[in-house]
């Protein structure tokens, strides 16, 4: 049972977004703050539509409740939704980037933070031979073990993952697509560079704007609902905790409502010692 009355919480969500899409703003903010009050963990993602509206300060990530809430409601069309509607295919851009970089690249240990439904082990099933996965969602994580295409699944959130885990590490890490649910990332990175093998490899994905929307800040909520992260605060993150960026290039993400979300697809070294 939740704790808290869902029919009130829907009803005061409705009316914020409804507010918000007629585009009185400042309606729908105390709208999401009523949101909030009936909801305190945030399933709605109240916080992060705040910021998206400049109505709210930038969270320093997007509610466990509310990422969870997303990805196990979608588990089912998952990859039809993501793959067919919205053209997401950076698994595969990763493969391209990893095997272009070097056609002879294989790796013995892999571990997938953010997995889903399992779309990058997929795509880099010859390129790994042991694959772990993560993912906050337990939906996902029982469509992923139907697929079969990891040794070891975990249902959790990647920060809390990394920071509980114990064990040989891994010389490839993967986050596609887990950055756009993040702000900071100190504590993301801290814990991919405290698992990832000296000389292993970390790669993964980001959605980005311009910089004059950064307007000198590191990451932002951008229009839909996701976090943007500025290419220079990723690398400087990386340098931070062991990494160094050794390719960034610029992608198309997805599209939302038919507009390429522009991003980042890069590759990180952890620094040998």
């Amino acid at each position: 049972m939740s704790d808290f009355d869902e029919k009130a919480l829907e009803k005061a969500y409705n009316r914020a977004l409804k507010l918000e899409k007629s585009g009185d703003l400042d309606g729908a903010a105390l709208a999401y703050a009523e949101v909030l009050k009936i909801d305190p963990d945030d399933h709605g993602g109240a916080a992060v539509r705040l910021a998206s509206i400049g109505r709210g300060a930038v969270p320093p990530k997007a509610p466990d409740a509310y990422v969870q809430t997303l990805f196990d409601q979608h588990a089912e069309m998952f990859d039809t939704i993501l793959v067919d509607q919205l053209g997401y295919d950076v698994p595969l851009q990763l493969r391209d980037m990893l095997l272009t970089r070097d056609p002879s690249a294989h790796f013995t240990r892999m571990l997938d933070l953010g997995c889903g439904t399992g779309l990058s082990a997929d795509a880099l099933d010859d390129v790994a031979d042991h694959k772990t996965g993560v993912d906050i969602s337990e939906n996902m994580v029982e469509i992923a073990y139907e697929k079969g295409d990891y040794d070891i699944l975990f249902v959790g959130e990647a920060v809390r993952f990394l920071q509980t885990t114990e064990g040989p590490a891994w010389d490839l890490i993967v986050a596609t697509d887990v950055l756009p649910y993040m702000g900071e990332l100190d504590d993301f990175f801290a814990g991919v560079g405290g698992h990832l093998q000296p000389g292993g490899t970390f790669a993964f994905s980001s959605e980005t704007l311009s910089d004059e929307t950064f307007n000198g800040q590191p990451f932002m909520v951008g229009p839909y609902q996701r976090f943007a992260h500025s290419a220079a605060y990723v690398s400087r993150a990386l340098e931070d905790n062991g990494m160094q960026s050794i390719e960034c290039a610029d992608i198309v993400v997805r599209h939302e409502q038919g507009q390429p979300v522009p991003g980042h697809l890069m590759l990180a070294v952890k620094s040998l010692p």
